[in-house]
């Protein structure tokens, strides 16, 4: 079976050609700085259990990858969901960074008005442009991102078809109801969906790893298949920053610019919430 057959996954949040298959159960990402380093800070932090395990750098074909295990292998025709967690998907010091050049954005403004025509200023509707930092925060309104400090990226069912067309995703009832498809209700696989997350929830309150780090643009992947067998798993630390020495974050108050809150532990609560919600229901059908 191809990779691309066995992993249509892969391209659920745009990271196609970023992965190689490897041997034993393992899996190749393409080797970024950033996550290496909170890869090897989770291997020995409480979270370990919930994220993917790490087996060092290798390179191969001339190109270095950052060897970890491969989730899927367990699972029998998986479908799979990509949650990005957090209320923005931008550091702090991108936003500066972008301010410092704002640049007009001819590409952003199509890709706004694709979205909502209405979105654009009078001013921006001239220029036919808007900047990166304003097409930044702008996204994140169009989604749940800034209503329920996550977002779905993702969906591949069993059969291998991929959605990814969740950008205007943004009501807590489109949400469930993408949760509902995405599980046919099953209730088995909600309670154990919502089990796992219930972990990952307690593990983070006592991680010093978590404390310490603006973690952005991580994501919650889902998996589960006809044997009822599902469980969640926090990838892609790529964005995942240190915070400067002694400084702490709550993950759950709002962010306001400076602060380098992510709203993570907010968003997660909103995810369990909607599980267990879905869950009663489906119980009371």
């Amino acid at each position: 079976m191809s990779f691309k057959k066995k992993y249509p996954w892969i391209q659920l949040a745009g990271h196609a050609g970023s992965f190689k298959a490897a041997a034993n159960g393992r899996i190749l990402k393409k080797h970024c700085e950033s996550e290496q380093r909170c890869l090897d800070r989770l291997m020995n932090d409480v979270l370990k259990p919930y994220v993917p395990a790490y087996h060092g750098d290798i390179v191969k074909d001339g190109e270095r990858y950052n060897q970890m295990e491969d989730l899927l292998a367990e699972f029998d025709s998986p479908c799979v969901m990509d949650c990005k967690m957090g209320v923005r998907t931008y550091l702090e010091e991108e936003l500066i960074k972008a301010r410092k050049k704002p640049s007009l954005r001819k590409d952003m403004y199509q890709k706004m008005i694709e979205v909502d025509p209405d979105a654009p200023t009078e001013e921006e509707n001239v220029l036919r442009a808007v900047t990166k930092p304003r097409y930044m925060q702008w996204r994140e309104t169009i989604s749940s991102t800034a209503t329920l400090g996550f977002r779905i990226e993702g969906i591949k069912k069993e059969d291998g078809t991929v959605n990814r067309d969740f950008k205007k995703t943004r009501t807590k009832e489109q949400v469930t109801e993408a949760f509902r498809e995405f599980t046919r209700g099953n209730r088995n696989v909600l309670n154990s969906y919502l089990i796992r997350l219930k972990g990952i929830r307690a593990t983070l309150e006592t991680s010093p790893f978590f404390k310490c780090h603006e973690v952005i643009g991580s994501s919650l992947l889902f998996i589960h298949d006809k044997k009822e067998q599902a469980k969640v798993w926090m990838i892609d630390f790529g964005k995942t920053t240190p915070l400067p020495e002694g400084q702490v974050l709550q993950h759950n108050v709002p962010w306001v610019e400076g602060n380098r809150e992510d709203g993570y532990l907010w968003g997660l609560d909103n995810l369990i919430q909607i599980l267990t919600e879905l869950s009663q229901k489906e119980d009371s059908h």
